[in-house]
């Protein structure tokens, strides 16, 4: 006797507990950035980015692994359009290249890159599925790391044109705009420790890049209201749910200075329109005192259409002496994924309730939220990843018990429609609803695919069903 397929093998996978409580026109999506799928790293008019040199940089990625091809979307883009609209989603998240579209970070828009992603939109809305298009995810084109990367105040100016002539551009096929993915990964990760490129480590940099970065944000926002004053904007940016080790006041503390570094550096001045006393005491000395210009918090404070979370885990912080900011951090337990990053749903609904009843009314989106595990493909050809239903249930269901709390949550877009190139962790990581063979550039949908398209089926039905 076979196994059961994945279709047959849905029958034992329950979806969300009351689906009904999400919105009505709730935006169900999947998730995906230039670099991790377009491969094609040296057609079309395409520059280096950052992301190109560290790959290439030998020790830097896992394997030597690079996105020189990658899922090879640019190729595909068509057929992986056709797939993501079998999947029953209701829109599209996206990243388009800087080291594309202008390569040398400054200038006229490559041509070629335009039509590219001029298709792609187009081919979107011929199948109904609605674009949030992020202008950065992390690939910086490498001339303007030349001059000095994100620790230099030019750069957020280069990227404030860039995003006006993309949105000038786009702005016709697009109307749902994301400034910037991550700050805190481009900037600490980035230049503080050097884990992501461009493989920096100075913590003071890494400090002065975290402010530029929110400051590109700021200005991209006056930039694409003028631009196109009927855009949606917003910037989305990762938290992290932290807990302290301890009850002790040490622990306590700690805690409180990574949230200032983590989440408070990024959510208090786009927000609250300020740097808070935990920030400037965590980091002040550290470097932001160096890049604060008068009116600069006002520019990053500028008012925005939603605010987009990503959220992968929950971490314990520790006061340690010998550490940066005094602070050591684990994941919560269970850590099950092949990250080894926790899996405790409730940091969900903990993060979209903070976020709300701390930062901001705005509608709130979950732009990235997912799990990588050990996937493969079984004898039958299919692709059975229990795990990361298990996780999708738990958080969705998470997710809707914020919208019971009263969050005024919008849509929810898991990480991630493609298996992809995890950044430094190369192709060892695998986050995709989709299996890809990057060999063959197979695509196999896998039982997680299957479940999230039926539950979108079955939220349709029920709000269907409280209206007729």
């Amino acid at each position: 006797m076979t196994d059961p397929t994945p279709t047959t093998r849905l029958a034992a996978e329950e979806t969300v507990e009351r689906v009904d409580r999400f919105p009505r026109d709730f935006r169900w999506g999947l998730a995906t950035a230039a670099y991790q799928i377009e491969g094609a790293a040296f057609e079309g008019g395409r520059g280096p980015s950052i992301w190109d040199t560290f790959a290439h940089t030998t020790g830097l990625s896992k394997h030597g692994d690079t996105g020189d091809i990658a899922c090879d979307h640019y190729h595909r883009w068509q057929s992986d359009i056709e797939l993501l609209a079998s999947l029953g989603v209701t829109d599209y998240r996206l990243s388009v290249s800087w080291s594309r579209l202008q390569p040398s970070g400054t200038g006229e828009l490559n041509p070629v890159a335009v039509e590219y992603y001029r298709g792609i939109l187009a081919g979107l809305a011929e199948r109904g599925i609605r674009p949030l298009v992020t202008l950065y995810h992390w690939d910086l084109p490498q001339p303007l790391e030349d001059a000095g990367g994100w620790p230099v105040r030019e750069t957020a100016h280069r990227f404030a044109e860039f995003a006006i002539r993309v949105v000038e551009a786009l702005g016709d096929v697009a109307n749902d705009w994301v400034t910037l993915n991550e700050p805190w990964c481009s900037s600490f990760l980035g230049y503080g420790n050097g884990a992501h490129a461009p493989g920096r480590a100075d913590y003071r940099a890494a400090i002065h890049a975290a402010h530029h970065l929110n400051l590109a944000h700021g200005l991209a926002v006056a930039g694409i209201r003028a631009a196109s004053p009927g855009a949606s904007v917003g910037i989305t940016n990762i938290v992290t749910d932290i807990v302290p080790a301890t009850d002790s006041p040490d622990d306590a503390a700690a805690a409180e200075r990574l949230d200032a570094a983590s989440n408070r550096i990024f959510l208090d001045p786009v927000y609250l329109g300020e740097y808070s006393a935990a920030v400037w005491d965590t980091l002040g000395d550290r470097g932001l005192t160096d890049v604060v210009l008068d009116g600069d918090l006002v520019i990053i404070g500028a008012p925005t259409d939603f605010a987009g979370v990503n959220h992968y885990q929950r971490v314990i912080a520790s006061h340690a002496p010998d550490q940066q900011i005094q602070v050591t951090e684990r994941p919560a337990e269970p850590a099950t994924t092949s990250f080894g990053w926790s899996v405790v749903p409730e940091s969900l609904t903990a993060v979209l309730t903070r976020v709300a009843r701390e930062f901001t009314s705005l509608p709130l989106y979950v732009t990235e939220n997912g799990a990588s595990y050990d996937d493969y493909v079984d004898p039958n050809g299919d692709v059975v990843d229990t795990e990361r239903v298990a996780y999708l249930r738990g958080y969705l269901g998470a997710a809707a018990d914020a919208i019971d709390a009263g969050v005024d949550l919008r849509g929810y877009y898991a990480w991630s429609f493609l298996d992809n190139f995890e950044w430094a962790e190369g192709y060892s990581k695998r986050f995709g609803l989709v299996w890809v063979d990057y060999g063959t550039q197979e695509r196999i949908p896998k039982l997680s695919a299957h479940w999230y398209r039926r539950l979108i089926t079955e939220h349709q039905e029920a709000v269907a069903n409280t209206t007729a």
